[in-house]
């Protein structure tokens, strides 16, 4: 639900228990191949080319935030084309390098689902959540395709159960209450990870402003286990909901702040 990032993975970084990952099958052409088979003759190449222009059109027609996310089909070529330029490995990398195989996790606002489909076929027990719209059915289409068996929840309706791990990468930016947002995922999983990004020029209208000190913080008062910052401007935390001991969330912040201190200074470089 954005656009490409540009720039490699940083290595500022804070890990805490990190295990070996596991390998991702990512693949583009089966992206434009799955697409295209799904749409047949409506696939239009042109706009899978020109993905944010086709988003940006169909905002300006649609006019409503909440109604786009709920209807929208210019998704479906702009989350594919995201998918396919592979700009989520390192988060979905760090993610298995502390959340093993065989784990119960949640794809929270899932979209066309490629992240969660990449854990599925990596021996992950994925779910999925997102608003009942075009792109959670082409989703369901592809994990009757692939012969993956997974739920997939309306978060209108609400998500059952309690998993091992649940993230949302590129998601909380679209959302108007980032706490609240973090606060459902916390309380459907013994671990959370979601990335903030700092906005920049050319930002799609879609995303919002986000306080990133406070939010790095707001993990940083629990049990922390990762955090870094990736293409420049995305931070990606991964932490238990459990709130830290004093001594430990003191040593979490200075950790995490020390992180966002050298971005900085690499940035004005």
């Amino acid at each position: 639900m954005t656009t490409v990032r540009s720039g490699a993975a940083t290595a500022l970084s804070v890990s805490f228990l990190a295990m070996t990952s596991v390998l991702l099958p990512v693949d583009p052409a089966r992206e434009e191949t799955e697409l295209r088979e799904y749409l047949g003759e409506r696939f239009e190449l042109e706009s899978l080319r020109n993905y944010q222009r086709t988003l940006d059109e169909e905002v300006e027609r649609v006019r409503d935030e909440q109604r786009l996310y709920r209807t929208s089909t210019a998704y479906l070529y702009n989350l594919t084309a995201f998918a396919m330029t592979g700009t989520k490995v390192p988060y979905l990398e760090e993610l298995t390098a502390h959340v093993p195989p065989g784990a119960r996790v949640l794809d929270y606002g899932c979209g066309i689902g490629s992240d969660g489909l990449l854990l599925a076929e990596a021996g992950y027990r994925v779910e999925f959540a997102d608003f009942d719209n075009p792109s959670v059915a082409y989703l369901r289409w592809r994990l009757h395709r692939r012969g993956i068996e997974a739920r997939v929840h309306d978060l209108e309706r609400g998500v059952p159960g309690r998993f091992d791990a649940a993230f949302a990468f590129d998601v909380i930016e679209h959302v108007d209450d980032p706490f609240a947002f973090l606060g459902q995922m916390e309380s459907l999983a013994h671990q959370v990870m979601v990335n903030f990004l700092e906005p920049e020029s050319g930002d799609q209208e879609l995303h919002h402003d986000l306080p990133i000190r406070d939010l790095v913080d707001h993990a940083a008062k629990r049990r922390l286990r990762s955090y870094r910052v990736l293409h420049g401007r995305s931070h990606l935390v991964l932490y238990s909901p459990t709130v830290a001991s004093p001594i430990r969330g003191l040593a979490q912040r200075a950790a995490t702040r020390g992180v966002r201190l050298r971005h900085r200074l690499a940035a004005r470089s």
